[in-house]
């Protein structure tokens, strides 16, 4: 996914901790799935991030071409600004665009 894209707010906002229970008809089944998705989203952005920076990086050790080097401080900052995967993955959750399932409720339904 483009997390460049995102619609999910730079900020922190307040949210309806019931119609995050809306869904999943239990607030903390919910909040587990947002939080997994955050690592998710998390995992993917330092990947990137790091392949990105990746091109920059030299085997010797010099300190001048550290300071110089303006391309990879924008990279960063580009990153830095962008949402905190939390806030990226509540969003996701709003927006019914996270799948999710629940084994254990998928085998009491089987019985």
């Amino acid at each position: 996914m483009d997390y460049r894209k995102t619609n999910a707010p730079t900020n922190t906002v307040t949210r309806d901790i019931m119609q995050l229970a809306d869904e999943t008809g239990n607030l903390y089944e919910s909040l587990v799935i947002i939080g997994k998705r955050a690592n998710q989203i998390s995992v993917d952005i330092k990947q990137e991030l790091t392949q990105k920076l990746a091109e920059f990086s030299s085997n010797t050790d010099n300190l001048d071409e550290v300071f110089e080097n303006r391309e990879q401080i924008e990279i960063s900052r580009f990153y830095e600004k962008l949402p905190k995967p939390t806030l990226i993955a509540t969003q996701e959750f709003v927006e019914g665009k996270v799948y999710y399932r629940n084994p254990a409720k998928d085998v009491d339904t089987a019985d």
